[in-house]
């Protein structure tokens, strides 16, 4: 036999014992997909879930009714205790020490079913009985001049939460320092400059009941174990035709910057 044909029968039985054998390892090895999150990042499944999550804690704590007390630290001046009230009727009374005036002012804030209501509360900056002044409808925003921010956790902030549809970022998170509860970081992903609500940190107990919530504005904190609800709020003072208490401080002629604070 010619040698050049031995040697190509030679090289076809080595081809038809080796292919086979190459084959049967490129079956065995790992199929092609797409590359491990890196460890300590969350999945897109585990980012779902929390917003899921989220979404229903807020749902049942906008169907939470109690009273509560929260502290309020990480702004300007000492810790503040900030008492929380959603009716069983639906209205709501937020007291904030120190809402107003630079902080020397106490102020509730109060949505009822006439209106929504700023009411200036006695204190250092405002020795005067309470009284009140209506600052729009039940749904309507506070002004943001007047707004002291501490009220939107347990309001507007909670229909945000719950919509699907909202620009939002939801990530697990861990409780700040003193609160209990399921957290969760949350950021907006929205282009506009305004944000559908304060980006940070959400925590709620399994029955709604918001424990801490950490924004630029603050972190707030439940105090203790949240109590029972009235059958509906009362504001603290008749309602005069008097300007809000804005967010400034007086002037130093004495006079109170009513309404006139900076947002």
């Amino acid at each position: 036999m010619h040698p050049h044909l031995r040697v190509a029968r030679r090289l076809t039985g080595v081809l038809a014992l080796t292919l086979p054998a190459l084959l049967a390892a490129c079956a065995d090895g790992p199929p092609a997909g797409p590359a491990p999150t890196p460890s300590g990042d969350p999945t897109p499944a585990a980012i779902d879930a929390a917003r899921n999550e989220l979404a229903a804690l807020a749902a049942a704590a906008r169907d939470r009714h109690f009273t509560a007390r929260y502290a309020l630290s990480g702004v300007d001046g000492p810790d503040r205790s900030i008492v929380v009230t959603r009716a069983d009727d639906g209205t709501w009374r937020v007291d904030v020490p120190g809402g107003a005036l630079g902080g020397t002012a106490d102020i509730a804030l109060v949505a009822t079913g006439d209106g929504l209501f700023q009411c200036g509360l006695p204190s250092a900056g405002r020795p005067e009985p309470a009284s009140c002044v209506r600052l729009g409808g039940r749904t309507d925003a506070v002004p943001r001049h007047l707004d002291p921010w501490v009220q939107h956790p347990f309001t507007d902030w909670l229909e945000v939460l719950t919509d699907r549809r909202a620009p939002l970022a939801v990530s697990p998170a861990r409780p700040p320092a003193g609160a209990t509860g399921a957290c969760y970081s949350v950021d907006s992903t929205s282009a506009s400059l305004t944000a559908p609500l304060g980006v940070g940190i959400y925590c709620y107990a399994p029955d709604g009941t918001p424990t801490a919530v950490r924004t630029a504005s603050g972190t707030l904190t439940l105090s203790g174990p949240a109590g029972p609800a009235p059958a509906s709020v009362r504001l603290a003072g008749p309602v005069t035709d008097a300007d809000p208490l804005g967010r400034a401080a007086p002037s130093p002629d004495g006079s109170t910057p009513a309404g006139t604070g900076t947002g």
